[in-house]
């Protein structure tokens, strides 16, 4: 039955397998958490810390749930696991969750523990032994108490310096690996696909066309920015993270920003198209300027001294070709 290719139900368990998955499911969280733990240990100690505590408490319920287990039922074990229960909650991959930075991780670790007191509560109530109920009561009370157990252990661990730095740690890997690629990916879209559009504009004064090439322009520069970020860095040395993820951010914005002004050539008329774009340029390089000052701590009017500029340029050439 166990290996039955359907799922068991939960109530259809009998103690000595509800011991066991508890079991499974006990070893399962220690290891998510010693995961996390390594993955944070580099950038964010304190909360690696964290986590090895809470990796060793569910060891200690773990022993706790073996040593009862031994005492009913024998050193012998059953093997089921969470896939094996319908309904059952899952654990997320922890690949999945690590790649979402710091704040998701800890939210998926609260998740976790509100899992397995439900899971607790409802298993002492599907046991007659004394023994076995108390346990599975006191590691549900244990489950539910893991918040006051994280606060000891980040007031232990996470002191306002170690937190303050880790917070910048986090604010900058999260501008290397998604503001900086994508930022240059908008600049690039905004600015390089200026010259072919307007051009296209003037020199056809037709919207359908002129929409037709910045279409190509802006996904085929956004598809050439994503592979070029993605294979430029693998992010091991220079810490910039996920080479997917960059790519990911430098393509989509390189793609936003050519389409932002060629998408007002869907408007049949060609000088109210074309003033329409004028306006989208003049909002997407003034939010560039934006972007740099807040990410980047550009002083704003340097910043936009330099896009602006830069585009201005671009966007006469364009003109120019296109009237000549």
């Amino acid at each position: 039955m166990l290996f039955s290719p359907s799922r068991r139900r939960f109530s259809d368990l009998s103690e000595q397998e509800i011991l066991a998955l508890a079991i499974s499911s006990e070893e399962d969280d220690a290891r998510i958490y010693r995961s996390y733990a390594e993955r944070l240990r580099l950038d964010f100690p304190a909360t690696a810390a964290i986590f090895d505590g809470m990796a060793a408490e569910e060891d200690g319920h773990r022993k706790r749930l073996v040593d009862l287990h031994r005492d009913r039922f024998g050193d012998v074990i059953p093997l089921i696991r969470r896939e094996h229960v319908a309904g059952y909650y899952a654990r997320r991959p922890v690949w999945l969750v690590e790649n979402l930075g710091i704040d998701r991780i800890r939210a998926e670790a609260e998740a976790m523990e509100r899992d397995a007191e439900r899971f607790y509560l409802e298993a002492a109530k599907r046991t007659s032994d004394a023994a076995t109920r108390k346990l599975l009561g006191d590691l549900a009370a244990a489950e539910a108490g893991h918040q006051s157990t994280a606060e000891r252990l980040e007031q232990e661990h996470l002191t306002e310096d170690s937190r303050s730095g880790e917070e910048e740690n986090a604010r900058r890997q999260f501008v290397l690996t998604w503001v900086q690629p994508g930022l240059a990916g908008l600049m690039d879209g905004s600015v390089s696909t200026l010259a072919p559009i307007f051009a296209t504009a003037f020199a056809t004064q037709d919207t359908w066309t002129t929409f037709l090439v910045g279409l190509a322009a802006s996904v085929g520069a956004g598809i050439s920015m994503g592979f070029t970020e993605a294979a430029s860095d693998d992010g091991q040395l220079s810490g910039r993270g996920s080479p997917w993820k960059r790519g990911f951010a430098s393509g989509i914005m390189t793609t936003v920003g050519g389409l932002g002004h060629a998408l007002p050539y869907l408007i049949p008329d060609f000088w109210t198209a074309t003033v329409t774009a004028f306006i989208v340029v003049f909002i997407e390089l003034w939010a560039i300027a934006w972007i740099q000052n807040k990410y980047m701590d550009t002083p704003f009017f340097r910043a936009a001294l330099q896009v602006v500029l830069g585009g201005a340029l671009v966007f006469a050439a364009g003109v120019l070709i296109g009237s000549g």
